[in-house]
């Protein structure tokens, strides 16, 4: 294991502690705390303990709404009247020298949004009537319409904004989070994921992986629907009393492995044991939503005991709440080429947004009346954008759908820091490239890692012979943005 670096310190590994603490002091420091009887210091027998950030944050918690598959962009936010005005004409050959594009051959047509636009807000935010729920938080959102990413496939692109690389293995941005910070409920996961819509992200488990960081800081992933967490429940036959002798024992093993060998996944292992079975209690808890008014039920558009994005909503409010420091939600069905009624820009993406726009308007507004908005961070958007023209394949379908497309598209981000009813960037009248005022993922990730305390530069993890960062050697903190 090599040293941590976090902040500008060097500190010692664990197994170099262990080799010059004595063959069993860690383990009984361990156990002590662990019981809840010693007096040691979390920062080192609790891997999740809270924790002191560079300056002082202004998140302390996010929650992030990941559109997987790529939102439509130009039908919901980005008015383009000039595209609508040469809509089906040829795309000019100077703009599509030189391009690929994921789906599409020959020369494309233009294809200006079938959506209506209006201004919503103090701000006049440009916003179609494919998200009526949205227009009524217009003054409580940061609009950033200048975002771009090196990816036009989906898992990539996705890795590409969780992670900071478009390969597995990297620790996903809750990871990095997660163990930066710790987490205020000792009771529950410090990161927490949430999956609606039946499918699992392109990009996979790495989006909530921890990477080669320690496993203690990898997303769990919650059910709001069954078992809150599959396999944490006692198995048919076995007593309460009977599970924590067992774990008992298991901790005797552990930490005599941990006197021995020193390795930090061992510490984990009890950590985690320790975490799940205090979880059996809390987190079916806090994952009823049944407790919730009906009031509050009703506005999110909830249903107790089903799975949606709409519950999962709700749930990460409650988490968020608990004290629990990320907590990540991803909704599939936005991968809008118009090849069936689903993925049409017509039809397809108003049933999409009447899933979802109206519990992440009731999110915000939630978050708000609680007095938690000011230091959560929410965050809402896909991994790239849509092209301004028809995907070839469906050129002569009647259902309109757009391609990949990573030179430009949109994400928005309230509370939690960064300033409200404020549009940031731009793109040209066409909707090919950025007009003004470029934030790459690079740059969004330093940012979110400002907002939660952390110099992105200097919050490192020492793998493999080198200080690894979530944004690698890239990215630049988008201070605009900021209140």
């Amino acid at each position: 294991m090599n040293p941590v670096r976090h902040d500008s310190l060097q500190f010692t590994t664990r197994r170099a502690f262990l080799s010059s603490a004595g063959q069993f002091s860690l383990g009984a420091i361990a156990l002590q705390a662990l019981q809840g009887q010693g007096q040691a210091s979390p920062s080192v027998v609790n891997p999740m303990a809270p924790r002191v950030s560079h300056h002082a944050a202004k998140a302390k918690r996010v929650i992030y709404l990941h559109m997987s598959g790529a939102p439509p962009h130009l039908d919901l936010f980005d008015y383009k009247p000039e595209l609508v005005k040469h809509d089906g004409e040829n795309c000019p050959d100077s703009i599509l020298k030189g391009r690929t594009f994921a789906f599409t051959t020959g020369v494309p047509k233009l294809m200006g949004t079938p959506r209506s636009f209006q201004r919503y807000g103090q701000a006049g935010m440009w916003m179609s009537d494919a998200c009526p729920n949205f227009h009524t938080i217009a003054d409580e959102i940061t609009m950033v319409r200048s975002m771009f990413t090196d990816q036009f496939n989906h898992a990539p692109a996705e890795l590409l904004l969780f992670t900071g690389h478009t390969r597995q293995g990297r620790p996903s941005l809750g990871s990095w989070a997660t163990y930066g910070l710790g987490t205020e409920n000792q009771d529950l996961p410090g990161f927490v994921t949430l999956i609606s819509s039946g499918t699992q992200p392109s990009g996979g488990q790495g989006l909530w992986g921890s990477g080669f960081i320690p496993s203690v800081y990898q997303g769990v992933q919650c059910r709001s629907k069954g078992d809150p967490v599959l396999y944490v429940s006692d198995p048919a036959g076995m007593s309460r009393s009977m599970r924590r002798r067992t774990l008992d024992a298991l901790r005797e093993i552990n930490e005599s492995q941990v006197a021995e060998l020193g390795h930090p996944e061992t510490v984990t292992r009890i950590a985690q044991y320790e975490l799940a079975y205090r979880m059996q209690m809390s987190v079916p808890e806090v994952m009823d939503i049944s407790k919730e008014p009906s009031k509050v039920i009703e506005e999110y558009g909830a249903k107790p005991g089903e799975a949606s994005f709409a519950n999962n909503c709700l749930l990460a409010r409650r988490l968020v709440e608990k004290g629990v420091r990320f907590v990540q939600l991803f909704d599939w069905g936005w991968d809008f080429h118009g090849t069936s009624e689903a993925s049409g820009i017509t039809d397809g993406l108003t049933k999409k947004m009447a899933e979802t726009d109206k519990p992440v308007a009731a999110l915000i507004k939630d978050l708000k009346q609680r007095g938690l908005l000011e230091d959560t961070l929410v965050i809402w958007g896909g991994e790239f954008g849509r092209t301004p023209f028809r995907e070839g394949r469906t050129a002569a379908s009647k259902i309109l759908g757009r391609d990949h497309y990573p030179d430009c598209f949109t994400l928005f981000m309230a509370g939690g820091g960064v300033k409200s009813g404020f549009d940031y960037g731009s793109t040209d009248e066409l909707g090919f490239g950025i007009a003004e005022k470029k934030v790459h993922v690079h740059d969004f990730q330093a940012t979110v890692m400002h907002l939660l305390g952390f110099n992105h530069e200097r919050f490192t993890y020492r793998f493999q012979g080198r200080d690894y960062r979530l944004t690698d050697v890239h990215g630049h903190v988008v201070h605009d943005l900021l209140v």
